[in-house]
């Protein structure tokens, strides 16, 4: 037993303590750099922004849109007179050119005061017999030329000037697509055609009379921050601005109200131009700003002017050379679709 106390015990307890310390050293450094290599490691670690060279090649500015197909509106007409409806000169169904009667209106004309008599009236003689009322006949005509979708008036039925009696359907149809704030600005100076395409229809169809607008509505307000979630990361160039485009549906093609469609508008092309990646410019139109990388590898503020875009690049024409490197994306952004938020050159063309 001395020998186990003297000897053994003792040697134990410092192999105990030996050990302790080894796993403590393992745990102030060799832990950490597991971490450091880990953390080097990890696809959210800090890297160069990757750059990309100024190419030249050919861009077509086309933007697609979806709609619908929509009937014209009909042409209301308004009575032309006050007076008793006479004879109906058409029916609902009919197709009318501008300028064909639809019914009369028997207009009463006002007599006269009659003279006073210039001999002394008989008390005993009979009253004379009162005349007829005397009417004048107003035509109400069509307006516009189309089909009689309704006529509300009978025979004998009063009417008054500016009554609404009927409605005329051109029987033509328009297609009409709505326009985010990012393809307004790529729409500045549309064609006057676009090809539209109908699902299960009749294949793809050019369409005229192109037009954009916006409606006569006033501008929906802000959204209250305290009315409900905004989402922080929306880019506001995707968004609705209430502008459409439209386009007459030709004659002879077989669609209906209310179909899905697909417009494809092409506003301009260019062949043999420096591109350079839509994430990669920060600007409006005409202008805007990209990186360049110099010769130490820092980036430089430069500004260029912008042509043409496809969605995917963009023209630049003037301010860079063919070759020249840039950083593909705006600094300061998060990912690529921040960066392509900040110009209107975006993504979500």
């Amino acid at each position: 037993m001395g020998v186990f106390r003297t000897i053994v015990f003792p040697a134990l307890r410092l192999l105990v303590w030996a050990l302790i310390a080894v796993a403590l050293l393992w745990l102030a450094f060799g832990r950490a750099g597991r971490e450091e290599a880990d953390a080097a490691a990890s696809p959210y670690a800090v890297v160069d922004p990757p750059a990309v060279p100024v190419t030249r090649g050919d861009v077509v500015n086309t933007v697609s849109l979806q709609g619908s197909i929509q009937a014209d509106p009909a042409t209301t007409v308004k009575s032309t007179a006050t007076g008793t409806v006479g004879k109906l000169r058409a029916e609902v169904g009919q197709v009318v050119e501008k300028g064909d009667p639809l019914f009369t209106v028997l207009v009463p004309v006002e007599e006269p005061p009659a003279a006073p008599a210039a001999a002394p009236v008989d008390p005993a003689a009979p009253a004379p017999a009162p005349a007829a009322p005397r009417t004048r006949t107003v035509v109400v005509s069509a307006s516009a030329p189309g089909t009689l979708a309704t006529l509300d008036v009978l025979p004998q039925q009063e009417v008054t000037v500016g009554t609404a009696v009927a409605t005329l359907s051109p029987g033509t149809l328009t297609v009409s697509a709505p326009l985010t704030q990012a393809q307004q600005f790529r729409l500045l100076a549309p064609p006057s055609t676009a090809q539209v395409t109908v699902p299960g229809g009749p294949g793809t169809f050019e369409c005229t009379g192109l037009r954009t607008g916006s409606p006569a509505t006033a501008a929906p307000a802000a959204p209250d921050p305290t009315g409900g979630y905004v989402d922080p990361y929306a880019d506001p160039s995707s968004s609705m601005t209430g502008a459409t485009v439209s386009c007459a549906v030709p004659a002879g093609v077989q669609v209906f109200a209310g179909l899905s469609a697909t417009v494809d508008v092409t506003a301009g092309s260019a062949t043999g131009v420096l591109l350079a990646p839509v994430t990669a410019v920060r600007g409006s139109v005409g202008t805007g700003t990209v990186w360049v990388v110099g010769e130490d590898g820092s980036p430089v503020e430069t500004d260029v002017t912008l042509g043409l875009t496809d969605g995917a690049n963009v023209e630049v024409v003037q301010g860079l050379v063919e070759g020249a490197q840039v950083l593909q994306f705006v600094p300061g952004t998060d990912t690529p679709t921040d960066a392509a938020g900040g110009g209107t050159y975006g993504m979500g063309y």
